[in-house]
């Protein structure tokens, strides 16, 4: 009953005219700097921050969390249509989406993705509700060796479930690494692979590299191919946005899965949306009957990664809440709102600021109610776009990533990088390189390093403490056998064809 009081003392706030309008102005906000590439949840939380400062707690969190998952939703619409993530959490989302889109199905594309996020959002909030102490509890025993563990596990589930060519899985994950390695060695202060070029030394941005391998690449490799989008020419319908039935039943059960996934991704400090987006993915892909279809245009591809993040988004709330540790970047700019409005989060927030608390979990459900609504009625709207002759739409995919890389730090060098990135990506989809495995590992390659060596100074050195610890010891385990997958299938599928093939001899002999 305390639970149930709690949530109606939640509402009975959360529903007032003043909160439901800034809850409107943070969704909206979300959903269209989600749509810019290059600005991100974090930056767009940021941007409004100071302006908070003046008003009530409670409004303002309502409003910088609504921001927060309404990036989620907005990511998916550059991503889908033009093949641009908004949002690092929406790289995933691309390599269906996009495909959906020229197949012209984007307006599915967009509402799946809409309406899985409304359900995976909603869940994560009632798990929120309910697990936020217990969970947020666990995610205190991970330290440096378990999450190096689980950066590996990430990267070995990339190399089992990805495709038939592990080598080359392999290549683009080192690749992603060796870039990520780029800028000061966070121990030593000492320059990597600068080579004496100062706008190295603070690394180079994801959201430079993600836009040039999405963007330009994507541009460069429809120059040489004729596009022919006649579907365009039709007239569009709202009714046309909404799924089919065979749509929702091959997406209903990626989403609720996706949801676990993300939500549970998303309680770890540091692991983040993109890091769920691309686990459900990979999981979905491994379990599909048929996965071959990922890439090309498989509905399962859209709801699994936008269902996977808007949960983690969810997530991240509960160690903030809990426990005080921001679990992403953006909850980390919440914490530092907390503190600027004299609230500490922790265990003691429950009982001494319980309606803020209740409040901003009420809101929750209404700004994911009012994110559906917005993406769905305005979805004829985002698709208008497509019909845009692609010879003017490649010019404005260029000018709109050129300023989402010009923004990261307001740096033509930047712009430079995002070119090279783009003829990158161009030869790495002409050599059939997948793009996935250096992406995932540009996102996860600092958090590596830092917690191998993190784990290693703690340990004077000694690699026994990988393995004397429970929960690495078990991812490790799981990613050595992922690791060994591979090689175990190609051992099997040779011995299978030895066996067909003794068969057959024998049966001519007869």
């Amino acid at each position: 009953m305390d639970l149930l009081q709690n949530l109606y003392t939640g509402f009975s706030l959360a529903l007032s005219p003043t909160n439901l309008l800034f809850a409107a102005i943070g969704v909206i906000y979300g959903t269209i700097t989600g749509a810019l590439p290059g600005i991100g949840s974090a930056t767009a939380v940021a941007l409004l921050l100071p302006l908070t400062f003046t008003m009530n707690p409670t409004t303002a969190l309502i409003m910088l969390a609504g921001i927060y998952y309404g990036v989620a939703y907005g990511g998916t619409i550059t991503a889908v249509l033009i093949n641009v993530p908004g949002d690092s959490s929406t790289v995933m989302t691309t390599l269906d989406g996009y495909q959906m889109a020229l197949q012209g199905r984007a307006g599915p594309a967009l509402s799946i993705a809409a309406i899985g996020s409304f359900i995976a959002g909603t869940i994560s909030t009632i798990l929120l509700m309910g697990l936020a102490p217990p969970l947020a509890r666990f995610a205190l025993r991970f330290g440096p060796p378990e999450y190096f563990a689980l950066v590996l596990l990430a990267f070995s589930l990339l190399t089992a479930f990805e495709g038939r060519q592990p080598v080359k899985i392999v290549i683009s994950t080192l690749l992603g690494l060796l870039i990520a390695t780029i800028g000061l060695d966070v121990v030593s202060g000492l320059p990597r692979f600068t080579f004496g070029v100062p706008q190295l030394l603070g690394g180079i941005s994801f959201i430079t590299v993600i836009i040039g391998l999405f963007g330009i690449g994507e541009v460069l490799s429809s120059v040489e191919q004729e596009m022919r989008l006649d579907f365009l020419r039709q007239r569009f319908r709202l009714r046309d946005v909404f799924p089919t039935w065979a749509d929702w039943v091959a997406s209903r059960w990626p989403i609720l899965r996706s949801t676990i996934v993300g939500f549970l991704v998303g309680i770890l400090p540091g692991a983040g949306a993109t890091t769920a987006s691309f686990l459900a993915y990979l999981s979905e892909k491994r379990l599909a009957k048929h996965p071959e279809r990922f890439g090309r245009g498989a509905i399962e591809g859209v709801a699994s990664p936008e269902s996977a993040n808007n949960a983690a988004s969810i997530g991240a709330f509960a160690p903030l809440l809990a426990l005080g540790i921001p679990g992403s970047a953006t909850t980390a700019v919440l914490l530092a709102g907390f503190m600027i409005w004299g609230i500490r989060p922790g265990p003691m927030l429950f009982q001494r600021n319980a309606d803020l608390v209740w409040a901003l979990i009420a809101s929750m459900y209404i700004g994911n109610l009012m994110l559906v609504l917005l993406n769905i009625f305005f979805i004829p709207g985002f698709v208008a776009v497509l019909r845009i002759p692609y010879t003017i739409l490649m010019p404005l995919i260029v000018v709109f990533s050129t300023m989402g890389a010009f923004t990261v730090n307001n740096d033509l060098f930047d712009v430079w990088l995002m070119i090279g990135f783009g003829v990158l990506g161009y030869l790495m989809k002409k050599l059939e390189y997948p793009v996935a495995p250096m992406v995932l590992a540009l996102v996860l390659g600092p958090m590596a390093e830092n917690s191998l060596r993190q784990a290693l100074i703690i340990s004077g050195g000694s690699l026994s403490i990988f393995f004397t610890r429970p929960i690495s010891a078990v991812l490790l385990g799981i990613a050595f056998l992922a690791y060994l997958y591979p090689a175990l299938r190609w051992v099997v599928r040779g011995f299978r064809l030895r066996v067909a093939t003794a068969a057959n001899l024998s049966s001519a002999r007869r």
